[in-house]
């Protein structure tokens, strides 16, 4: 060819390459110049990086080498990089070092560029959860429940070994007394010295000499590495040892088809027209507790809460009620009893004995039951959650069930009915039923099953992201900005 063409001209004007250009040449990458060095050698420009990964998570390639590769040999990748050539190491350092903590910061100023576009609206939002597989070997496991019982052995075994000492070394041992709950490895050594010593010249049994030896050589070493396992766990009940940030979970589906728990991380969206406006990945399996972390990631982007949240059953607990309430956020969050009461409606006001159907009189606070005898209240307990919120439950006792011609079918076990009863919560629940069975309740319900939903299925089925290519929970977090991005990008150039 005499005039070879030029890129520029291989490229379609409709091109989502096109899009991704526009875009963050559009942005202030402000935060990532922070991590550069005015000194040494120049840089690739972290704009051009930017675009070459983002692209690469909008076309499924997702590793630094086959970027690389396709920086050499594809056009929209060649003409995004300005025909630079960084190699791997340049591309995954840029990744994992350069975005670390400032990845979301990108992400909104795209979501409020395409929001300024019309494509979005950042204050209707739909909320969901999902759970992606961690990159870790499924089978190298620590439980924490495991950890604890050990540790209760050891305390156990100690004890024993006191004990045994104090029989045998009366006079040595009788004015000691320890404590060997939760003994710390100086403690063990401590202790184990003084048996022997009591023990010196004594005819003591063989096994518990050798059980001494076990016990000094291998419980410190045993505690220590507890104790660092501990601090890895921070609360979880399990973590696996090739991605300590990632948590064992219960996935819909396995390499084996049967269930199994696998290492994972819980990955939370928040969508407007099937585009991403909030994401968040959390280390604990549940939806219930993610709630509020999630919509705190989005007043941090946005300085502001959204004005309506719809989100299913996992999210319905007093908790996120409150929390919701309290941040003036119209919320249609189910509870998860509400599919089932919309089903059995009928049935359910046939059934005399559910609390929805008991009279409660304010005036003396009891409840009557289905033959006219008062319930009245007994006690009041506050307990409090994993994450702090204290919830209050007020028990109800009927005077006299017995010889009652219903007591069968209105209460279990011996005794007379008691009531156990959350007030606030079932406050909550009945204005979120309100809201949910309305008309406007109806159209969100509809609304979230194809917005955010179908994103989910997206990114697992045509993207692939069903596995992180990244360890570690900070790396898995940029992974994932990456591909929400790219998400968002991919579905404007379309419009």
């Amino acid at each position: 060819m005499l005039l070879p063409q030029s890129l520029e001209e291989l490229l379609p004007l409709s091109h989502p390459a096109r899009t991704v250009n526009s875009i963050i040449d559009r942005i202030n990458m402000g935060s990532i110049l922070d991590h550069y060095s005015t000194l040494g050698a120049s840089s690739y420009h972290p704009k051009m990086l930017m675009k070459v990964l983002i692209y690469g998570y909008l076309d499924n390639c997702f590793s630094s080498r086959k970027i690389e590769k396709s920086i050499k040999e594809s056009v929209p990748f060649m003409w995004l990089a300005g025909m630079q050539r960084p190699d791997h190491n340049t591309i995954n350092r840029f990744r994992s070092a350069k975005l670390n903590g400032v990845i979301r910061e990108v992400f909104s100023q795209v979501v409020l560029l395409l929001h300024d576009e019309g494509l979005l609206d950042i204050k209707d939002i739909y909320t969901d959860g999902t759970k992606i597989e961690a990159n870790a070997n499924r089978y190298t496991f620590v439980w924490g429940n495991t950890i604890k019982t050990n540790k209760e052995k050891i305390s156990s075994q100690l004890q024993q070994l006191w004990d045994y000492a104090k029989k045998i070394a009366t006079e040595e041992l009788e004015d000691q007394s320890e404590d060997f709950k939760n003994p710390s490895p100086e403690k063990v050594i401590q202790t184990v010295d003084k048996i022997n010593k009591a023990l010196e010249g004594k005819k003591a049994d063989k096994k518990v000499r050798q059980k001494l030896n076990y016990a000094k050589r291998n419980w410190p070493e045993k505690l220590q590495e507890y104790a660092k396992k501990e601090e890895i766990l921070q609360g979880r009940n399990s973590f696996s040892k090739t991605d300590e940030g990632s948590t064992f979970m219960r996935m819909k589906e396995d390499h084996m088809k049967n269930g199994q728990l696998k290492p994972g991380y819980n990955l939370q969206l928040s969508t407007s027209k099937q585009f991403v406006v909030n994401y968040s990945v959390h280390q604990n399996p549940g939806d219930t507790i993610t709630l509020k972390p999630h919509l705190e990631a989005y007043k941090s982007m946005f300085r502001h809460h959204p004005d309506t949240v719809t989100a299913d059953a996992g999210y319905g607990s007093e908790e996120n009620y409150d929390y919701l309430e309290k941040n003036g956020v119209d919320a249609y969050v189910k509870f998860n009893t509400f599919h089932k009461e919309l089903r059995d409606k009928k049935k359910r006001k046939k059934t005399f004995t559910l609390l929805e159907n008991l009279h409660y009189n304010q005036e003396d606070d009891t409840y009557t039951c289905p033959i006219g005898q008062k319930m009245t209240q007994i006690n009041q307990v506050h307990r409090k959650t994993s994450t702090g919120y204290v919830q209050q439950y007020t028990y109800y006792m009927a005077r006299n069930c017995q010889g009652c011609p219903l007591a069968g079918s209105c209460k279990k076990g011996a005794g007379n009915k008691i009531l156990k009863i959350n007030r606030k919560l079932e406050e909550y629940r009945n204005k979120a039923r309100a809201k949910l069975t309305s008309e406007t309740g109806i159209q969100k319900r509809k609304q979230r099953a194809t917005d955010v939903e179908p994103v989910f299925g997206h990114f697992k089925q045509n993207k692939g992201l069903k596995r992180y290519a990244l360890r570690g929970l900070e790396k898995v977090e940029i992974e994932t900005g990456l591909a929400v991005i790219a998400h968002n990008l991919e579905k404007a150039s379309r419009k």
